[in-house]
């Protein structure tokens, strides 16, 4: 099936690079016209002369509400409009006992995965997302949907509280816009590096793929959730993990 968005417009956070890079990319091939955002502005330049379409760059720190403010200003000045944001910067800034973790880092993994998205949907209503057949797709993890002993705990968490601001969300903010988010296993990511680059093998043996996933494996289902095609799909929460959670993983 041939997904197309001709005509419509997306903000995509933390796309230089990664998940985003991919998802901004895709959107961007179905014919929607795209700004890009993350807080390096050689890397989101580099981004979007890779891509093809109608693409543009605006440098902002995700957890700024300033910054997010701004970025939805300057894609409905170079744009028109809004009909697409998709909430994927993170940071995880610490990995480690819950029980050593500071209190400066936990502030800032807060406020650039679980208030930035709002604040940035918040952005996106005021300028017009609910005009139309408006669209907000979180990316969460699958760190979210399940919790354990992991070094990245507080990063779940955030998580975690994503998926609820969705379901919250998509129960306000219908029929005007649908609200809905997706869950990467471990993709093969700058982000996610720790995870899987001493030992790829390992890390992926326990998945019923038995491979971890690249950014491309998250891209077609978010074109999708982001699509007409998805016109009925709200407050859901997408998995695509390689089987992980059922192969006994996060």
């Amino acid at each position: 099936m041939e997904i197309r968005l001709d005509g419509k417009v997306a903000l995509v956070t933390g796309a230089s690079k990664g998940i985003g890079k991919a998802i901004a990319t895709e959107l961007a091939r179905s014919g929607a016209k795209v700004m890009i955002s993350s807080r390096k502005e050689v890397a989101l330049k580099e981004a979007a002369e890779s891509m093809t379409g109608e693409v543009d760059w605006f440098a902002a720190n995700a957890g700024n509400p300033v910054d997010a403010e701004a970025c939805v200003e300057r894609t409905v000045e170079r744009f028109g409009r809004i009909d697409i944001l998709v909430n994927n910067a993170a940071t995880n800034p610490y990995s480690g006992p819950l029980m050593e973790l500071d209190a400066p880092r936990a502030t800032k993994t807060f406020e650039v995965n679980l208030l930035g998205p709002l604040v940035w949907s918040q952005a996106c209503w005021r300028a017009g997302l609910a005009d139309g057949s408006g669209v907000i797709l979180n990316v969460s993890s699958i760190g979210g949907v399940r919790g354990g002993k992991t070094t990245i705990g507080w990063y779940g968490m955030t998580k975690a509280g994503l998926l609820h601001l969705t379901q919250s969300m998509a129960a306000e903010l219908g029929p005007a816009v649908r609200v809905n988010a997706i869950c990467p296993g471990v993709v093969k990511t700058d982000m996610a590096r720790a995870l899987w680059e001493r030992d790829e093998e390992g890390a992926a043996e326990p998945y019923p793929m038995k491979r971890l996933g690249i950014p491309e494996d998250i891209s077609g289902a978010a074109t999708f959730l982001c699509s007409d095609a998805a016109s009925w799909i709200t407050g859901a929460v997408f998995v695509v993990d390689g089987g992980a959670l059922v192969g006994g993983t996060r």
